[in-house]
């Protein structure tokens, strides 16, 4: 890798890690469904009158964006909201790895390395031991919340593949027409007015910074960023990068919202990391991130 593209994507993956605490800050005072649906609206407008549509079947774009948006970036705030550490959320969606490599094996055919399986087996057990030291209901239900926003991150990457697109970001901007209603909706159901009578007071300038961060660095940017490596490199050079989200996403945890992590999480995390790596070694179907 050139230095250029070295520091390019150190950036994007410190944006990512970042992204994590960074929501943290915006859900103290908003709904979790009402700031990702904020956060798409943004994402959105007033760019799609700006860039042209992408020139894939826009059934694509439609589902891509009702999954990223609702079905992965919603869960996950809820998750959080439910009591998952930001740093360990990071951590338990890059599973959609493993996730991915199972629709590669169903869908394309491809197939599932030995050290994929091993990979496999030493990151859910990792996962496992974590669920097992979870305090309280609320938050075993917030890490199986962030377990599934990481399966449908792979069903997102598997609309990817399936799409063929070329143009990432018209792609990214266009689908996230389609999140913000269902957002809206989810936040209705689950916390009726209530979700959106306290937003004004919700939005000081913490939670607009948070905002801003989410739509233009982490949405916007970082896409851009990982998706121009991808293609000047090969995706077995690109993908193992993403261990680094997690790295981020722990230690600005620990540095901005002052997060503790005990000795025996630290070691189930070292061995989810490590079951990553070994899964991520020479990987089959191209793994996008956020």
């Amino acid at each position: 890798m050139l230095k250029k593209h070295i520091a390019l994507a150190l950036l994007v993956t410190l944006v990512w890690g970042l992204n994590f605490p960074v929501t943290k800050l915006g859900l103290r005072g908003i709904d979790p469904f009402v700031l990702t649906g904020i956060r798409f609206s943004l994402a959105a407008l007033p760019w799609v009158f700006f860039i042209r549509r992408p020139a894939v079947r826009f059934q694509y774009v439609a589902a891509y964006g009702v999954i990223f948006g609702l079905g992965m970036w919603g869960v996950i705030n809820y998750g959080i909201q439910l009591g998952v550490s930001p740093g360990i959320a990071s951590l338990i969606i890059q599973l959609s790895v493993f996730f991915t490599l199972g629709w590669g094996c169903v869908l394309f055919k491809e197939k599932i390395r030995r050290a994929q399986w091993v990979g496999a087996g030493l990151a859910l057990s990792g996962l496992a031991a974590i669920i097992a030291t979870q305090q309280g209901n609320a938050a075993v239900l917030g890490v199986l919340m962030i377990v599934l926003s990481a399966l449908a991150w792979s069903v997102g990457n598997v609309i990817i593949k399936a799409s063929g697109v070329k143009e990432i970001l018209s792609f990214m901007v266009w689908a996230s027409l389609f999140p913000p209603i269902p957002l809206f909706l989810m936040a209705w159901w689950l916390h009726g007015a209530a979700a959106f009578e306290g937003l004004p007071a919700g939005l000081d300038l913490t939670a607009v910074l948070s905002i801003l961060f989410q739509v233009y660095l982490a949405t916007h940017f970082a896409y851009w960023g990982w998706n121009s490596l991808l293609k000047t490199y090969p995706v077995s050079t690109v993908a193992p990068l993403s261990l680094l989200i997690p790295v981020f996403g722990i230690g600005s945890s620990m540095l901005i919202l002052g997060e503790r992590i005990s000795t025996p999480t630290l070691t189930f995390i070292a061995v989810i990391i490590l079951g990553l790596a070994v899964g991520l070694c020479r990987p089959q179907i191209v793994h996008t991130h956020r």
